[in-house]
């Protein structure tokens, strides 16, 4: 598979779950917490998409396109391995999504960072509330969900809190 192919798959599988994700959390009331900014398509995918819930942005440091940076208010700027715990202090396990595609082109170093930032997300999750990652995460207690139609195997993952 081209690099090509492969930026396309994961593209096809992240839109196509964080619609699945969105539908599927429509009747949970907490926030949606987006995990890396970048240049903001995905925060403007789920902004389209999201209604009645806050979308708090995760960063180090904002270079998003204009139309595509969320209010003041919204991004909490920061390393995750800080900013998510604090997280876990201000709003508890409140979470109805969270949404994730921080690795990079580095397999193992991603796998590492999934495995270190895992502990940190799972607590932020409400119960029914849904992860949606491009890597594989590793929690203790989220269940794995099956991709919807549309989303290719290894490109996205899809995790669960039970409740």
């Amino acid at each position: 598979m081209s690099r090509l192919d492969h930026f396309i798959a994961r593209m096809v599988s992240q839109r196509a779950s964080i619609d699945f994700a969105v539908a599927k959390t429509a009747h949970l009331d907490g926030p949606v917490f987006e995990l890396g900014l970048g240049n903001g398509r995905t925060y403007d995918h789920l902004r389209s998409r999201v209604e009645g819930r806050d979308i708090f942005v995760f960063e180090r440091a904002i270079a998003s396109h204009p139309d595509s940076t969320p209010p003041e208010g919204r991004v909490i700027l920061g390393d995750v391995h800080d900013t998510l715990p604090a997280a876990l202090k201000r709003f508890g396990p409140t979470a109805s999504l969270v949404h994730a595609d921080l690795g990079g082109h580095n397999p193992a170093k991603n796998d590492a960072f999934a495995r270190a930032i895992s502990p940190l997300v799972e607590p932020l999750l409400a119960p029914g509330g849904l992860m949606v990652a491009s890597d594989r995460m590793y929690f203790d207690a989220l269940e794995d969900v099956d991709l919807p139609e549309g989303a290719i195997l290894d490109r996205c993952f899809i995790y669960r809190k039970p409740g």
